[in-house]
């Protein structure tokens, strides 16, 4: 089955409690994954149409009858992905133990199938999909809307957006390619078409409006920030085509809000301004996002009167690490920033949404309010530190951590796990089958003291675990918790 996210109203209102869900011992999504050589993918981009649109609420005689002039011309630019993944394992341990002591023919492997939507973006045969639509695939296969089909392979991909480049030989065919909009000038109410190949019976148009923009807090990426629409977006139009009404590209779809897996008119898109950051880090085989070393938290209603502001709107700064942009564009903590470079900030999302679509060493304008009054300050982005190195290290001995992997936290690989976590501590990035923490800990966590001892480096914590640690606290997202061993050589957890 194609692997759209189907995002259940029962996940968005889990509250309270603490999550200690058994996690795997595989780590977080780790960076970016380079497969092949890219080749000059920047060149292919194609140039951005900032052309402006005309608004106007129909009027009688005035309505358009059809969309198929906007159909015709983008149609041909998205493609269906079809994805085999092979299974070698044996079904069963009876399989297994047959095969191992008895003999007989080999275990006949197992083959899986998805599919998923593509938009071509580069004419010599490169395609923008999602990554959860190929991740893992042994086989990908492009089909085109004129039949044409083309066996492709994974340039660049990166979890942490959802995004993947594939390449297709043409043999010298020149293939259409989409036009891309700027996603920054969508306003809520415009029309918007979708394309894709929802549930495998072939290319299907829909229609709808954007819903809403800059939603975030959906659990889908890193960069949390999506065009919402109510275009039918079904399993299989995932990495098609989210259009304007010129045609145009402003979003790949993504993600729906669904209880069944259905459409129920809750759609989510990656922006086409992410697509194109996303393709200019082709070329250099990762994505750097800017950094301003400013970290903050929602403004709530109360921080607001507070500070005499008339409504919550803007990050309220909580820390600005020394000698960074921010520091040096004079921030400082308690200020509340309000926008940054024109686009409104309301949370740590957006704020990395306006960072990342900018390039390291643009020079942006932050708009703060301080003291009851706003100022405009300069800011420019720069790359990410990695201070402290990571120094990653697999923790051993008798101690609730053995067969936890743990690090250091920085700017630099807090933004490479891409997790949305703070830029310092130490972070928990892969736990052991068998290890005692499997029960209550996951990747991601972040410790906060091992053996009663606050830790701050991976050197407190591994001094702790050596001299046999049995308590440990941890924090998940906003929720902290205390485990330990206890009287009988149990794991009892209290919040």
């Amino acid at each position: 089955m194609n692997r759209i996210f189907a995002l259940m109203v029962d996940r968005l209102k889990l509250a309270g409690g603490v999550l200690v869900g058994a996690a795997a011992g595989v780590g977080l999504a780790v960076g970016i994954a380079q497969l092949s050589d890219t080749g000059h993918v920047a060149a292919q981009i194609p140039p951005m149409d900032t052309t402006d649109v005309a608004r106007a609420v129909p009027q009688s005689g005035q309505v358009a009858l059809s969309f198929a002039p906007v159909v015709k011309s983008a149609a041909p630019a998205v493609v269906n992905i079809y994805t085999a993944t092979v299974d070698r394992r044996p079904r069963s341990m009876n399989e297994e133990f047959i095969q191992r002591f008895f003999g007989g023919a080999p275990v006949q492997p197992r083959v899986s199938q998805s599919l998923g939507s593509g938009v071509i973006v580069g004419a010599d045969g490169l395609i923008i999909t999602n990554n959860h639509v190929v991740e893992g695939a042994d086989q990908i296969l492009v089909a085109l809307a004129d039949r044409r089909e083309f066996k492709a392979k994974i340039l660049f991909a990166d979890p942490r957006l959802d995004l993947a480049l594939l390449k297709v030989e043409t043999e010298g065919a020149v293939l259409p390619v989409i036009r891309m909009a700027d996603s920054d000038r969508v306003e809520v109410g415009d029309v918007t078409v979708a394309i894709g190949n929802p549930f495998g019976v072939g290319q299907t148009v829909t229609t709808g409006i954007v819903s809403a923009l800059a939603r975030t807090g959906i659990g889908v990426s890193d960069w949390q920030f999506f065009i919402q629409t109510d275009a039918a977006i079904n399993p299989g139009n995932s990495g098609g085509a989210l259009l304007d009404s010129q045609g145009r590209l402003i979003g790949v779809p993504t993600a729906i809000f669904s209880r069944g897996g259905g459409s129920n008119g809750i759609g989510f898109a990656i922006p086409s301004k992410m697509v194109r950051v996303f393709l200019n880090a082709a070329d250099k085989g990762k994505l750097v996002s800017g950094w301003i070393g400013v970290e903050g938290e929602a403004l709530t209603a109360d921080t607001a009167k507070q500070l005499g502001l008339d409504r919550p709107g803007g990050l309220l700064v909580t820390g600005v690490v020394p000698g960074s942009p921010g520091a040096k564009a004079g921030v400082k903590a308690g200020d509340v920033l309000k926008s940054v470079d024109g686009k409104e900030v309301a949370n740590g999302g957006q704020l990395r949404y306006s960072l990342a679509t900018e390039g390291v060493g643009t020079t942006l304008n932050m708009r703060l309010w301080r003291d009851g009054a706003e100022r405009q300050v300069p800011v420019t982005l720069a790359p990410p530190p990695e201070n402290p190195p990571r120094s990653i290290t697999r923790l051993a001995g008798r101690s609730i951590l053995n067969g936890v992997t743990v690090a250091n936290l920085s700017p630099a690989y807090a933004q490479e796990l891409g997790a949305g976590l703070p830029e310092q501590g130490v972070v928990v990035v892969a736990i052991e089958a068998n290890a005692p923490a499997l029960r209550f800990l996951r990747p991601g966590a972040l410790l906060e003291s091992v053996g009663g001892q606050p830790v701050r480096s991976v050197a407190d914590v591994i001094r702790q675990s050596n001299a046999g640690a049995l308590l440990v606290r941890f924090a998940i997202g906003e929720q902290r918790a205390e485990c330990g061993v206890n009287n009988a050589g149990g794991i009892s957890c209290r919040t």
